[in-house]
């Protein structure tokens, strides 16, 4: 597979955290869904917002971008860090960048635990959660949705510990996790993620309090993770603690 895409080092590196090898300048990671991987690599190969760092995506040598359910990127320097702020305003310049881009058509047909809580948090789809993994909550806190003016576009919606950054450098972005929803909503995954799992200072909530809609944003935010969370095999009542704790600073903008 290295071949395929024109990498030359023998030994592959396992990229701590991630489901990916470094092979020299060259990153390989598999590719479930080759209609999504395939969009993927064509929005980097053309994307270009400000003031971000984007891992241009490998064409096999034959031309395609996906070989055998595998994907390859250039590789950028720089790792997480908690710049959590810094997250958010460049989710907003990325999705400034995103906005014109055309909703992807496998976007509907996903199915995964991910695109159902999407779905449920913003009330296209309903499920009964496990009560104790999430369920609960859920239920209480969606009975607070209100309509919103937002307006949906093509957002990354997991950035929260995929933003690379090194010195003074922009920040990097390795992939895009594609949901057809609001930039606003985008920014408040960032934040109630940080809350939750990332140790971020509470008044970032009002910090970003001047978008549109922000108290809607980040309760559906907030519902779209603890979905997820209620929905994911591996949860348990203890990694909710993180979850919990971003509830209470959510219900305070309410």
């Amino acid at each position: 597979m290295r071949a395929a895409f024109g990498a030359r080092v023998e030994e592959a590196e396992a990229l701590e955290g991630a489901v990916a090898w470094r092979c020299g300048e060259i990153v390989l990671k598999p590719a479930s869904n080759t209609a999504e991987a395939a969009w993927v690599a064509q929005t980097l190969d053309v994307l270009e917002p400000d003031e971000v760092r984007v891992s241009r995506p490998v064409r096999s040598t034959d031309g395609r971008w996906v070989v055998s359910g595998w994907s390859a990127s250039r590789d950028i320097p720089g790792q997480a860090e908690p710049r959590h702020d810094d997250v958010v305003a460049m989710s907003l310049r990325l999705h400034t960048a995103s906005r014109y881009l055309a909703k992807p058509r496998f976007l509907n047909a996903r199915q995964d635990i991910y695109a159902l809580a999407d779905r449920m948090a913003w009330g296209e789809e309903e499920y009964a959660l496990p009560q104790d993994k999430g369920g609960r909550l859920y239920d209480v806190l969606a009975g607070s949705r209100r309509n919103v003016r937002l307006q949906p576009q093509v957002v990354h919606g997991d950035l929260f510990g995929n933003v690379l950054f090194k010195a003074d450098e922009a920040p990097g972005i390795i992939d895009f996790n594609p949901y057809w929803r609001p930039a606003e909503w985008a920014a408040a995954v960032v934040v109630v993620d940080s809350l939750a799992w990332g140790g971020a200072d509470p008044a970032i909530v009002e910090r970003w309090s001047h978008l549109t809609d922000w108290p809607q944003a980040l309760l559906r935010a907030l519902l779209f993770r603890l979905a997820v969370h209620a929905l994911h095999p591996r949860s348990s009542t203890q990694t909710l603690t993180g979850l919990e704790r971003s509830s209470q600073m959510v219900l305070e903008v309410l």
